[in-house]
């Protein structure tokens, strides 16, 4: 059964993307495509900051471009290469800006030193808005803007003409629906009312409701074991493991 997956592949990842080995083992063909390319910016403001971590509490990450910011920042502006900067996480299991929110606001004191918020173009207010009402400072730096990758349409039409029309196509952030939608809709046709679509989190299922695509499943946490699930039960109400 096959399922496409609207993602890159991961980052500097030996072997197979986690999404598409935890699928193998039920049984499921995935295939990413992936949908965003990025632009770093205003890294010069970001390494003035990172330069005085006595202003700031803590970093606030929610996206992987954020923290690849960070590093590029450190790589240019340092006589040793950094290939890893120590961070200690906390809060990652949260899942969503609503959750992460939670988290923060149950650790942080209000009117603390403030925390730095490295973070895209596109991203939501849910986090910084949150962190207001309860008096903790949050100063936010966009360090990167996202675009349509440049072979999106090629590889999304070589997909359908080779593999066909999918089980189920997951979405994995609201850009992606904004940019592969109209496409996926006319290389289905009427198939598309067959395909099982399905969101990495909550934000990426209201965009896909939104835009009025019927969400069959939304992974619980934005994991390959969590997706694995929704999908099964979306695909194979048995539960069942799939075979060739």
């Amino acid at each position: 059964m096959k399922v496409l997956l609207l993602k890159d592949p991961k980052d500097k990842e030996s072997g197979p993307d986690p999404y598409v080995k935890e699928l193998g083992l039920y049984g499921f063909e995935a295939t990413l495509i992936p949908v965003l390319s990025f632009e770093f910016v205003s890294l010069e403001d970001l390494f003035e900051k990172l330069s005085h971590p006595e202003r700031y509490r803590g970093l606030v990450f929610t996206s992987p471009r954020a923290l690849e910011a960070i590093k590029i920042c450190l790589r240019e502006n340092s006589k040793n290469e950094v290939e890893e900067i120590g961070l200690s996480p906390q809060g990652e299991k949260s899942g969503n800006a609503e959750k992460l929110a939670e988290y923060i606001c149950s650790r942080e004191k209000p009117r603390s030193s403030s925390l730095l918020f490295p973070c895209g173009a596109l991203k939501r207010e849910v986090l910084p808005t949150a962190l207001k009402e309860k008096g903790i400072p949050l100063e936010s730096l966009t360090v990167y803007q996202t675009a349509q990758h440049e072979h999106l349409q090629q590889s999304l039409s070589s997909y359908f003409s080779q593999q066909g029309i999918p089980a189920s196509i997951v979405f994995f952030s609201p850009s992606g629906v904004k940019f592969c939608l109209q496409h996926i809709q006319k290389l289905s046709g009427d198939s598309a009312n067959h395909i099982k679509f399905a969101a990495i989190g909550p934000t990426t299922a209201e965009a896909m409701e939104a835009a009025g695509i019927p969400v069959s499943c939304t992974a619980e946490s934005p994991t390959p074991q969590d997706l694995t699930a929704g999908l099964q039960k979306a695909l194979c109400p048995q539960n069942c493991i799939l075979s060739d």
